[in-house]
């Protein structure tokens, strides 16, 4: 982080009582900064039991700011959370498609919301994201991590241009373990506190038990891919994934789902550990949005999912923001509503991301 990238700027850190934003708070105060500090609260409507807003997040946050004499409030989001997020990931569910609730939370909660909910008085809202920013021919562009198993920037592909404008990643040309080392060596209270896992509002909750709840169940039957034979029934095809090897249940294997046939409510499965019917080359993608501006893609690189892999690729477009994704090679797990993000050649800039269709 350069010091003129901030200098005369007001500055409010989204604190999570994690150890990236905390480092986040100490790279600024390291440059004389002491920005006004957040904690947001976010989750379903019911607080009182799913609330994932722990007491020690917030007793860390607390403790971490009042150590670089830095204000914190708090913001409960927890109404704007269900309206904007957890309805959009009940509703691609129940479609059959696979959705990603914290791209949608980087874009309609914490730079949205939380910007709204501020007065829209802060020039940048810094978070503990693993992406960097650039000033590239006057434009700034997201750009990627120099920590591949960190990089966040596929969560962050969503978010709107004047949203990118406005954000601002301290930490975001360190590894991770970097980050550790500093918060050990600065004694931060949470130096050893491990990260969080799994979907952000969920916490300790199962990801299934919280579908149940909201959508409930709905048997149908598990056919063979290639036979068509029967290997036993489902609850609900929102509780699996296309690329889903694992918790299937289903003796005679090992199996792996292939097709949701949401009209019928049948689940298709293959047997093997990566069977071909697994992967494709060839989707289409629709909707694209760009982050910094519109720009010309044709060799690319992209992912689909949360790994440190970048596939290669040509993008043929077929429509107005529609394209079709022609991979180098075969790609695992290729299911409509994942986010198909979209970087150049080098995977260093990030040009924005489109839906997977059905």
């Amino acid at each position: 982080m350069k010091t003129e990238d901030v200098k005369d700027k007001r500055i409010a850190v989204l604190l999570s009582g994690g150890v990236d934003s905390s480092v986040v708070v100490y790279e600024l105060a390291q440059t004389g900064l002491h920005p006004d500090c957040f904690y947001i609260k976010i989750g379903p409507e019911e607080q009182e039991e799913w609330d994932c807003s722990s007491e020690e997040d917030l007793e860390m946050a607390t403790a971490v700011a009042a150590r670089f004499g830095c204000s914190l409030q708090v913001v409960d989001c927890h109404r704007e959370y269900w309206e904007k997020v957890t309805r959009y990931t009940m509703e691609k569910v129940k479609a059959g498609y696979t959705p990603n609730p914290d791209v949608m939370c980087n874009r309609m909660i914490k730079f949205g919301v939380f910007d709204e909910k501020a007065g829209h008085n802060y020039d940048l809202i810094a978070t503990g994201h693993y992406a960097q920013t650039e000033i590239i021919d006057g434009e700034k562009w997201l750009t990627t991590s120099p920590d591949p198993v960190k990089d966040q920037t596929d969560f962050l592909a969503q978010i709107d241009n004047w949203q990118l404008r406005k954000a601002l990643f301290p930490i975001g040309h360190y590894r991770k373990g970097e980050v550790r080392e500093i918060a050990e060596r600065e004694h931060l209270i949470n130096a050893k506190r491990k990260d969080s896992q799994g979907i952000c509002f969920l916490g300790k909750i199962n990801y299934n038990d919280y579908i149940r709840r909201y959508v409930g169940e709905k048997p149908g039957d598990v056919l063979e891919w290639e036979t068509g034979k029967s290997i036993g029934k489902h609850k609900g095809l929102w509780f699996h994934t296309i690329g889903q090897r694992h918790g299937l249940g289903f003796g005679g294997g090992p199996w792996y789902v292939v097709k949701k046939d949401m009209e019928q409510n049948i689940l298709y499965v293959s047997k093997g550990f990566e069977p071909r019917t697994a992967y494709k080359r060839d989707f289409a993608i629709h909707d694209f949005h760009f982050l910094t501006k519109p720009v010309e893609m044709e060799q690319v690189t992209f992912k689909i999912r949360h790994t440190p892999e970048y596939h290669p690729a040509t993008l043929e477009k077929t429509a107005e923001g529609a394209y079709i994704v022609h991979a180098a090679h075969d790609i695992q797990g290729v299911a409509p509503g994942q986010f198909c993000v979209v970087y150049d050649e080098e995977h260093r800039r990030c040009f924005g991301s489109a839906e997977i269709t059905m």
